[in-house]
């Protein structure tokens, strides 16, 4: 499952921003791109080398338009295609169980980079699952947010069937081999946990009444980026369930699910006429533009909480330095969107999903920050 399908990696105008962004400024081209403009986005093999192509590939949309003219080496594509670009929410979530690990002096760095694997190998699949159930039910319109904002992987020719079914088929039996191994090592502990989050893959979309359909999606979200990746992929690690660990999970959990109400209050209006009641398209624009803004103000509520409680040791509060991103993606959050988007943005019609993107970005890494330093001085103000 993906948090849903996008996480922008771009500049904005007016505090819309995207999670690949690391400041203001963006490493990713958006002049427009065509045949006018060869070296628009990706850089012609003869330029850079191909590990650099795979680098944008996590960086920046490919878009639509582009599609005439494809990045080097089918894994660039791949990455594209599948929205690799998100992949960094997964990527936090495991590093913070590592970190969570380490803190309890049971970090192990085979066990860690399965679980990285695996996690992400699940993303990309999601992300992929997500894509074919909506365009096999009519949602992927050409005329729907999301073959506009990036290229589709399955209604566009940026990979041939043959190339798309060969990367899918890497990375399912990559992950399944992840899975296994912690089955094999951790028994009915690593089964429950691979249960969970296949039963929360297939619920969110793929079902005829889907999670996404009935106001759950986000729920899902938070779920999966929070307990399950951080509280499970820390039991993972050390072979065991830990409270603390499932409670530090909980912030960046809901980090993660802004980006999906974002973007659900992108789409109100689309979902709606498609008959796909996200949460947003639920309770409408109105309440949405005070639930999302409440959800991020949320995230440092939980994380001043498990300070005081004592689940998190002060050094959490680093997480501090990520509020005036959310304090930019609130004010975006509370105004309307713009009826067209800026000169050189790119992933319209998504906007409030990018001002949640990046700050879950900011925050992610500050948090994993404070995570570490807690890390290295357990015993500091915990119980």
């Amino acid at each position: 499952m993906a948090a849903d399908k996008d996480s922008t990696g771009a500049r904005s105008t007016g505090g819309g921003a995207a999670m690949s962004d690391a400041s203001s400024r963006t490493p990713v081209d958006h002049r427009p791109v065509g045949r006018a403009s060869a070296s628009a986005l990706v850089p012609p093999a003869a330029i850079a080398p191909r590990r650099m192509s795979w680098a944008r590939a996590l960086v920046g949309f490919y878009r639509p338009a582009a599609a005439e003219r494809r990045p080097p080496g089918a894994v660039t594509r791949f990455l594209y295609a599948a929205r690799g670009l998100i992949l960094v929410i997964t990527a936090q979530a495991a590093l913070l169980a590592g970190v969570l690990a380490a803190r309890d002096r049971e970090f192990h760095g085979w066990a860690f980079a399965r679980l990285l694997i695996g996690l992400l190998s699940a993303h990309l699949l999601s992300n992929l699952s997500n894509d074919y159930f909506d365009l096999k039910r009519g949602r992927d319109t050409p005329d729907s947010p999301r073959v506009r904002y990036s290229v589709h992987p399955f209604a566009s020719d940026i990979l041939s069937r043959r190339a798309l079914a060969t990367g899918i088929v890497l990375v399912a039996l990559t992950g399944i081999a992840a899975m296994l191994s912690f089955i094999v090592e951790r028994g009915w502990l690593a089964a429950g946990f691979a249960l969970g989050g296949i039963a929360l893959l297939f619920l969110y979309d793929a079902t005829p009444v889907s999670l996404k359909s009935v106001g759950l999606g986000e729920l899902a979200v938070f779920v999966v980026w929070g307990p399950l990746m951080i509280g499970g992929g820390y039991a993972m690690i050390t072979g065991r369930i830990d409270a603390d660990a499932m409670y530090a999970s909980i912030p960046y959990g809901l980090s993660a699910a802004t980006i999906l109400l974002g973007k659900h209050f992108d789409k109100i209006d689309f979902d709606r006429a498609h008959g796909i009641y996200t949460l947003p398209a639920l309770i409408g624009s109105g309440a949405s533009r005070v639930l999302v803004p409440l959800a991020i103000t949320l995230v440092y509520g939980a994380m001043a909480a498990l300070i005081a409680t004592r689940h998190l040791t002060p050094f959490a509060a680093v997480s501090v330095f990520a509020i005036p991103q959310a304090v930019t993606a609130i004010g975006v959050l509370r105004r309307p969107r713009p009826d067209a988007p800026p000169p050189g943005y790119s992933g319209w019609p998504l906007w409030y999903c990018r001002a949640c993107a990046r700050h879950n970005r900011w925050f992610g890494w500050a948090y994993l920050a404070g995570l570490a330093a807690g890390a290295i001085w357990p015993e500091f103000g915990r119980a």
